[in-house]
């Protein structure tokens, strides 16, 4: 897991394998929220709130953080937009008055300059309360213009810790035929040039999306994190998007629901058979280069380096799910 970052300096390390979303008007989730088992528990004060209650759901966001017992969950706010009437406010109040905080979502990241700008705020925010843990920042790249500008987006400032792909507005934005947001769509379907030979299979419309997400992030030591399912029923279908996520080197998923939650955490979480063979692994290289050999036979698999830097991958994150002191083994 590279943790390099543009400006020589290093994001906070987390684990954000579950992003349970709440609307910020819901005041009756939040205590159940605060003890349940997400990583990150962002409150909602841009998509999920009618734009008559934006004013009331910030008041009530900053209570919740200040009142409630968070543990050592992520917390979040997803602010409203910068070209909205209330996104500036959301991010002067809400860390003005929030010492908890430690991340804020800005919606709709486009150019560098909207994270720059957040940054100065935060900048003079901090040096003006005194505050003493720095605020840090996740983006969400949901439109055409932030997927054409994600490299630059994720040069842009220090503070930026995570891109997230949100699908619901991405789609919006590409003008496509999906009706559930996160879902496979039976348009971006593959036949067979024989019918008779197989059926039509559904393909993944959002590979590129994502791909190129995870592949910034991981340029330039961010974490990536796949937005929304938003079938919370199928829970079959919700852990097939998290497992091609997860294919793609994604780090965690938005849940919607409570019941997302648990699915989330085991599939971004290494398994007990993958992590006893990066165990192996690092055992059988390390009896083949005492005999002076850069490769060995693994169960009939030639490994070698290679596999030890894959080896090391999933130790490094299981330790680091399971709370270790120390994640370099």
């Amino acid at each position: 897991m590279s943790q390099f970052s543009i400006s020589g300096e290093h994001p906070e390390v987390r684990v954000q394998r579950s992003c349970l979303a709440v609307p910020a008007t819901s005041e009756a989730f939040f205590e159940k929220a605060a003890k349940g088992i997400a990583d990150e528990v962002f409150l909602d004060l841009e998509d999920a709130v009618s734009p008559s209650e934006k004013t009331r759901a910030r008041g009530m966001a900053i209570q919740a953080i200040n009142d409630l017992d968070w543990g050592d969950k992520i917390l979040t706010v997803r602010v409203n937009g910068l070209d909205s009437p209330w996104g500036y406010r959301d991010i002067v109040d809400i860390v003005e008055q929030c010492p908890r905080l430690d991340l804020i979502m800005l919606p709709k990241a486009g150019l560098p300059s909207d994270i720059t700008f957040v940054e100065t705020l935060l900048n003079g925010i901090e040096l003006a309360v005194g505050r003493k843990k720095r605020v840090g920042i996740e983006a969400l790249i949901e439109t055409a213009l932030g997927m054409v500008n994600a490299s630059r987006i994720a040069q842009a400032s220090p503070r930026l810790e995570a891109l997230i792909f949100g699908v619901g507005d991405y789609l919006i934005d590409m003008q496509t035929s999906d009706r559930k947001m996160g879902s496979v769509n039976a348009d971006y379907a593959v036949v067979a040039a024989d019918p008779a030979q197989a059926a039509a299979y559904y393909a993944n419309q959002w590979h590129y999306a994502q791909s190129r997400i995870a592949t910034v992030c991981r340029a330039y030591g961010l974490r990536p994190i796949d937005g929304p399912y938003v079938d919370f029923s199928d829970h079959d279908g919700y852990r097939a998007s998290a497992f091609r996520a997860r294919a793609l080197g994604f780090e965690g998923k938005w849940a919607i629901h409570p019941s997302q939650l648990e699915l989330a955490n085991a599939a971004f979480t290494p398994s007990g058979e993958r992590v006893a063979w990066a165990q192996r692994v690092a055992r059988a290289m390390e009896q083949a280069m005492a005999q002076g050999r850069g490769a060995a036979n693994l169960d009939g698999e030639l490994i070698d380096m290679a596999h030890v830097k894959l080896a090391a991958n999933v130790r490094q994150r299981a330790a680091l799910i399971a709370g270790q002191a120390g994640i370099d083994e």
